[in-house]
């Protein structure tokens, strides 16, 4: 009886360093996974790869790279949900830019422009079915200031509240260029 105590002591122990062992194997694999989404969110990262460049030239021609205010939004805070299962699925879906960009689909100006209005309707459409969440991160309706705006922004934004209207069905153009809409096959 004595010996089979000792072994179950000894099971014990092992139990808990394995315990210990795993919590901390957690706690390090949790820091470098988020140490790698911070990195992947970084405008040096996001602008990497040849075609980006592109956007990162139209991008800093707008106010959202340069301001008055000195406030700035780069291109995970438009484009990265906050939500983490939200933030997960659009990395997961990012992996495709740099697939397209390895594999040459994307991989210069005239090949990018070709495919620019199918990449930006998706974008546009994933930030519909999110309500535009990303931009409301930044850009609250009832935090606006509406005598600050000018004439038409005073007219369209109180009855773009009321319809619940996306903040991209009206701002397409404000961070990129807009592409223009690929003419219509001749049905004949």
């Amino acid at each position: 009886m004595f010996r089979q105590r000792a072994g179950s002591k000894s099971a014990g122990k092992i139990s808990i360093i394995l315990a210990g062992i795993i919590f901390v194997a957690g706690i390090i694999f949790t820091g470098l996974f988020n140490i790698g989404l911070a990195f992947t969110n970084e405008m040096d990262f996001c602008t990497s790869c040849h075609t980006m460049k592109i956007n990162l030239e139209e991008y800093k021609e707008t106010l959202h790279y340069k301001n008055a205010s000195g406030v700035r939004a780069t291109c995970s805070d438009c484009h990265v949900p906050k939500p983490f299962i939200p933030k997960m699925i659009a990395k997961v879906m990012a992996a495709k830019d740099v697939y397209h960009e390895i594999m040459g689909t994307i991989d210069t100006k005239e090949k990018y422009e070709a495919l620019r209005w199918d990449m930006a309707n998706r974008v546009w459409d994933k930030m519909r079915a999110s309500d535009s969440r990303e931009c409301r991160s930044c850009h609250e309706f009832t935090s606006m200031d509406l005598s600050e705006q000018d004439r038409s922004a005073r007219k369209r934004h109180p009855k773009a509240m009321d319809k619940g209207t996306a903040c991209i069905d009206c701002h397409k153009g404000i961070a990129h260029e807009e592409p223009d809409e690929p003419d219509e096959p001749d049905p004949s």
